[in-house]
């Protein structure tokens, strides 16, 4: 009988949620140098593997595929607010999806600004770009 040894298997180690970190590193920039844009934006935590029930639950309160990630209750220049699809810096970016490509085209119809990001340091720029813009003038009547 030849039996194989048994090697040892060592556990895979969890994938690096560069995308995560990354978004987490801007929410704590803007908290400490824009905190009143800190205090009016805020994630929507649409992505991520989950298992089906809990994914048909969520669509049914109304989950929807392809909203960005991060939301900026501010109106400026002319816009309601501004949308952000986040994503790692190059090169551990993923492509924008067809749904985020639909989702950010729809949004941008309806008078948001909607804008892929990648990584902290563009979206830092991108979000002191349009703070910059003249706030958004409502005229109720």
């Amino acid at each position: 009988m030849n039996a194989r040894p048994q090697v040892p298997t060592t556990p895979r180690r969890k994938a690096l949620d560069r995308e995560g970190l990354e978004q987490a590193s801007l929410i704590s920039e803007l908290q400490l140098r824009l905190p009143h844009a800190a205090d009016l934006i805020y994630h929507v935590p649409n992505g991520g593997h989950r298992l089906k029930s809990e994914a048909a639950k969520l669509k049914k309160q109304g989950v929807v595929a392809g909203i960005p990630d991060l939301v900026l209750t501010m109106a400026r220049g002319g816009y309601f607010g501004l949308y952000i699809e986040f994503k790692a810096t190059p090169p551990n970016d993923a492509a924008v999806s067809a749904s985020q490509q639909e989702r950010i085209r729809k949004l941008n119809e309806q008078g948001y600004l909607a804008i892929v990001c990648r990584g902290h340091f563009d979206a830092m720029e991108a979000i002191r770009d349009y703070l910059r813009l003249a706030p958004t003038i409502v005229v109720l009547q």
